[in-house]
């Protein structure tokens, strides 16, 4: 069995309006698309159909670590967080130990939410959804936090339950389990005990991480269905458009 790309997976089988499924084969979230295994890359083309890749990185982390593309694919570069003062999102804030990991991810994803870049990012990404569906992935470094929100946004726009939505961001503790090992065993004679403990925290998801978007969103615009509208520019029918593409 081929072992699945790090934090790979799909938000089909969701409950959302109506009682109704999110639509599986279309919509999957995963970390990056780097230093994948030929059966990796197989399974991208053949098993799961990918037609489009979303990539929310910054300039920088796609030229470090460029994505597996192959002909055909369309790939739709949108770097959220382009406009942020605080990114512990990327990928050398994560491994940096800074000190102020779990402060400044409170702050990004404020940041997520608010900021210019995300807004922008997020309404491209979203209209594409409806625009064009395709069998689509998307994700960042560790498909954990643009990706994450991300992952959100769609699963509100289909009316899946916070609940849902929250179980489905934190499987990332769990994905990213063994990735995470393995990074924070690289820096450990690099690294004080302190800062591997911020980079640990870097690293995964909290709850609170997440909540911190929600509250954003709701002191900023009042919920989520007036920040698609005015936060992201999207139409007005835009929910009810996701609703009739991706669930059955």
């Amino acid at each position: 069995m081929t072992q699945e790309i790090t934090n790979w997976r799909s938000l089909g089988g969701y409950i959302g309006a109506g009682g109704k499924k999110v639509k599986d084969g279309m919509l999957f979230r995963t970390g990056q698309l780097f230093d994948l295994t030929a059966e990796q890359k197989a399974d991208l083309q053949n098993k799961y159909q990918i037609k489009r890749i979303f990539d929310f990185r910054g300039d920088k982390e796609r030229s470090e670590y460029p994505d597996y593309l192959w002909d055909g694919v369309d790939y739709v570069v949108l770097d959220v967080l382009k406009a942020a003062k605080i990114n512990q999102a990327s990928v050398d804030e994560i491994v940096s130990g800074n000190s102020k990991a779990e402060e400044d991810m409170l702050i990004t994803y404020e940041e997520l939410a608010l900021t210019d870049s995300a807004r922008q990012g997020y309404h491209d990404f979203l209209l594409k959804l409806i625009t064009d569906p395709v069998p689509m992935a998307f994700h960042c470094y560790a498909g954990k936090d643009r990706t994450g929100v991300g992952a959100a946004l769609i699963l509100k726009s289909l009316d899946v339950s916070d609940d849902q939505i929250f179980d489905d961001y934190l499987k990332t503790i769990e994905a990213r389990k063994d990735a995470n090992a393995a990074i924070i065993n690289y820096l450990k004679d690099k690294l004080t005990p302190a800062e591997l403990d911020d980079v640990s925290i870097a690293l995964t998801v909290q709850r609170a991480f997440l909540k911190r978007y929600y509250t954003t969103i709701e002191k900023n615009y009042g919920g989520f269905d007036q920040y698609f509208v005015k936060g992201l520019n999207l139409p007005a029918d835009f929910k009810k458009q996701m609703q009739k593409i991706y669930l059955v």
